[in-house]
């Protein structure tokens, strides 16, 4: 009877941790008449109101690779939104298609901002979200999308931008609310000297608190680790690379732990 209740409570135990876990919720919600399809992801383990970040996609829209880097700030203990900037959760498969979907969004400033807003807007409602600590992070296109919200001014304690492209479509901030942190890769011929210039420049007229960080040997989207096929495929300058993906990531999370204090 002994070893019959053990086994029991073994069971019970391991039903119950398994069900306090990760929990990825898809979101269907909207821009205007736009219908966008997202994801909100927790730790359901974790009790009370917690920051929330907002995860902005790569050009190929949401990926195995944007809901993983979503999982991950969950197990961080923050509440992540994965958003759609494309609408009705589109996808590319090739470069030319992501580029044009790319085109689109950041061709329209004021698009592209309301397109993030719709999803901060969802985010911020979620029980699990202290609405008064919310941050984002992107990747490349992604990157770009967080530093141009920096920039406009949005309400955001930090943003952290990888490997980004650093084409702003905001006008130069006259002032900085949030936190910036930019991961580059040394070595990605996407994004020119005079641009990190150029940021640098902006950041410091505007008096942000940023700092950017390049990575030596490291070149785009080398956070992915589907990056690496991806190149060899379409002859494109797209790599993971492991080892600065694990220090980026490190810094990351030092600097949402204190943007978020």
């Amino acid at each position: 009877m002994r070893k019959l209740l053990t086994g029991a409570l073994v069971a019970l135990c391991l039903t119950t941790q398994a069900q306090a876990a990760i929990q990825e919720e898809a979101v269907t919600y909207k821009d205007g008449d736009t219908v966008l399809k997202g994801f909100i992801v927790y730790d359901d383990a974790k009790k009370g109101k917690r920051p929330g970040i907002v995860v902005v996609h790569e050009w190929w829209g949401i990926t195995k690779h944007t809901r993983e880097e979503a999982r991950k700030f969950a197990a961080q203990g923050y509440t992540a939104f994965v958003a759609d900037m494309y609408g009705e959760a589109k996808t590319a498969d090739h470069p030319k298609d992501a580029g044009g979907l790319m085109k689109a969004l950041m061709g329209d400033a004021a698009g592209m901002q309301s397109r993030f807003n719709a999803a901060r807007e969802q985010l911020a409602k979620h029980a699990t979200v202290n609405a008064k600590k919310i941050g984002a992070s992107g990747y490349c296109m992604g990157g770009s999308v967080v530093l141009n919200m920096a920039r406009a001014g949005a309400d955001l304690k930090g943003v952290v931008a990888f490997h980004a492209s650093l084409s702003m479509n905001t006008p130069a901030p006259t002032a900085v609310k949030a936190k910036v942190l930019v991961l580059n890769g040394a070595d990605d011929p996407f994004v020119k000297p005079e641009q990190i210039d150029a940021l640098k420049k902006d950041m410091q007229a505007a008096k942000a608190n940023y700092r950017f960080i390049n990575y030596p040997g490291a070149v785009h989207a080398f956070t992915n680790p589907e990056a690496t096929e991806k190149g060899k495929q379409f002859k494109l300058p797209l790599a993971y690379n492991a080892e600065v993906d694990k220090k980026a990531k490190a810094e990351a999370a030092k600097f949402f732990k204190a943007a978020f204090k």
